[in-house]
């Protein structure tokens, strides 16, 4: 019952989405922006992949999906896939966008991450076109303790890329690519993350009580900063989610907390939560925009049936870690 439940919830966000043209808080769902010329695109959780614009971070235009159709593999890695794409994840690198994304059944690991690029983000541009790359990475029940959903790429000092990913099971991981940011790089280099504790004696195929996923990795002077979302999402005023982070020197880790337990043993140290007005924040991203770091994340309006809203905010950093104003 709580699974169809959970469903039935997204079902409301999808027919939400779709009815949403213009506002400043875009029914929204583990938001990526970026921006290119003198406009903000945003790619968010939906049918095909859903996509908003704005020239000013506060008032926000629908445009079409990433995806007409779904990719031709999606049906393969989930049967019963209905065309709700999760999770994107958009980079700019040598002239090409970049945008991964998930493809998943509910609460399974039958996951995969796929890559769709573009030369250009503004579809007015006769270069425009998305141009589906496939699979980068497969989970398959029972044979990984791990979800391919949630992606994240981060450049290390040496231009090397690496993804990282996950989602409850036993934690967040990072692989390293190859250059061409859609082939796991040989020989493989694999890195646990973050991880929770998971209750003993459950089955490999059940995503467990070890609520964390959506890694999101930011470089900042010396540190990377892993920000990630505990407990749960998608319960409308039932959700609970919450933004936490850890940082680290190196981008493969150990990533700590302020008081220096690894992200790995359960650290991290409390960003933003909800409060009377948002039963829960959390998914979020973080981007430099004219000299400014914003965090863009979504959260359970409880003044509007628990939807999930667009949340952006400004990232100061005190001592070395980053900060944002609480829920209004």
């Amino acid at each position: 019952m709580k699974v169809f439940k959970q469903y039935l919830f997204l079902l409301v966000i999808h027919f939400s989405i779709v009815s949403c043209a213009q506002t400043d808080k875009p029914i929204t769902h583990d938001p990526v922006v970026a921006k290119q010329g003198d406009t903000y695109y945003l790619f968010c959780t939906g049918p095909g992949i859903t996509t908003f614009t704005s020239k000013d971070l506060k008032t926000w235009t629908q445009g079409d999906p990433v995806f007409a159709d779904s990719p031709t593999w999606a049906l393969d890695v989930a049967p019963g896939f209905n065309g709700h794409i999760w999770a994107p994840d958009i980079t700019l690198h040598n002239g090409t966008y970049y945008l991964y994304y998930s493809i998943s059944a509910f609460g399974k690991n039958t996951s995969a991450i796929g890559l769709v690029t573009n030369k250009t983000l503004n579809p007015k541009d006769e270069n425009f076109k998305w141009e589906d790359q496939g699979i980068v990475i497969q989970s398959v029940p029972n044979r990984d303790m791990w979800n391919a959903i949630d992606p994240n790429l981060i450049f290390d000092e040496q231009g090397t890329p690496w993804l990282s990913f996950g989602s409850f099971w036993s934690g967040l991981k990072m692989v390293k690519l190859e250059d061409d940011l859609k082939t796991i790089a040989r020989p493989e280099e694999w890195y646990p993350i973050a991880s929770r504790e998971r209750s003993p004696n459950l089955p490999d195929a059940d995503a467990g009580d070890a609520a964390l996923e959506g890694p999101f990795i930011f470089k900042k002077g010396d540190y990377y900063y892993q920000f990630l979302s505990w407990d749960y999402c998608c319960r409308g005023e039932e959700s609970t989610y919450k933004l936490v982070v850890g940082r680290s020197k190196t981008v493969t880790g150990p990533y700590v907390d302020k008081d220096g337990k690894k992200l790995t043993e359960g650290g991290g140290s409390l960003v933003i939560e909800g409060n009377k007005n948002w039963y829960g924040v959390g998914h979020n991203s973080v981007f430099t925009f004219d000299g400014k770091d914003y965090t863009f994340m979504h959260g359970y309006d409880a003044s509007d049936k628990g939807l999930p809203k667009l949340i952006v905010k400004e990232v100061t950093w005190v001592n070395g870690w980053p900060t944002v104003k609480s829920m209004d």
